[in-house]
């Protein structure tokens, strides 16, 4: 186990171990609690067509791509970095944060199943926190930072269209800050990584921070919600 992994696991038995009260709600992810969120106002219509993927960052990937893997048409997910360069796109270097990667994932997805729209909401409710600036939950640093990669201008509109939506309604008690920046390059994690959530749910980062928002997947969005996986490791398989 790395030095940064050991320290995510001091963190939840920490915060696990707190006296409830304001600090602890502040410290802990906003996003284990959910949040109800309107659909996008502007969105891709769900045809059939060529899968599409996004890249989204929002806090350490374990639970990003685990929220991911259970969402309905969705085919693929992969942990990586992203905002960086290729020759620097390593975990312990990426944990120094000056490298300009941020913990992202690769989502790639069935548009005739759900819609990028669909994507974005869940990725804006049940994520992650988008208001806080680079952290999420116990995780410090630019890359934890809140982040969606757009790979073409449709995406970066319907992206920017949804946060401006998101704002204007006050949808969150402070302004996001999401960034919104041209994909540079995707690099996939270490293999020890991937679908990390799914191979290790008694990890106590992984209970305290990550299983609450898969919860709250099932309980916002029922009818995008699937309780099978879909594992990187089953996708390579194929």
């Amino acid at each position: 186990m790395s030095m940064r992994s050991t320290l995510k696991v001091l963190s939840a038995v920490l915060l696990i171990g707190a006296t409830a009260g304001l600090a602890l709600r502040e410290t802990a992810s906003a996003a284990d609690r959910g949040v109800t969120l309107p659909a996008p106002a502007l969105d891709n219509q769900k045809a059939p067509g060529q899968a599409q993927s996004i890249v989204l960052s929002g806090g350490c990937f374990w639970g990003v791509q685990g929220v991911f893997e259970h969402v309905r048409g969705v085919r693929r997910v992969v942990a990586g970095y992203a905002g960086g360069a290729r020759d620097s796109a390593h975990y312990e270097t990426v944990g120094l944060g000056n490298t300009g990667h941020a913990e992202s994932v690769q989502v790639s997805f069935d548009p005739s199943q759900v819609s990028l729209g669909e994507i974005l909401q869940v990725f804006f409710s049940v994520v992650h926190d988008p208001t806080q600036v680079n952290r999420q939950g116990p995780d410090v640093g630019t890359q934890y930072r809140s982040e969606i990669f757009y790979s073409d201008a449709e995406q970066r509109k319907l992206a920017e269209s949804y946060i401006a939506q998101l704002n204007e309604a006050h949808a969150f008690s402070r302004p996001i800050a999401t960034r919104v920046d041209p994909l540079p390059g995707f690099y996939a994690a270490e293999d020890y990584h991937q679908d990390f959530l799914q191979h290790n749910p008694n990890y106590p980062y992984i209970v305290y921070n990550d299983l609450p928002k898969i919860e709250n997947l099932k309980r916002l969005f029922p009818a995008e919600y699937t309780s099978e996986p879909v594992l990187l490791s089953n996708v390579a398989a194929r």
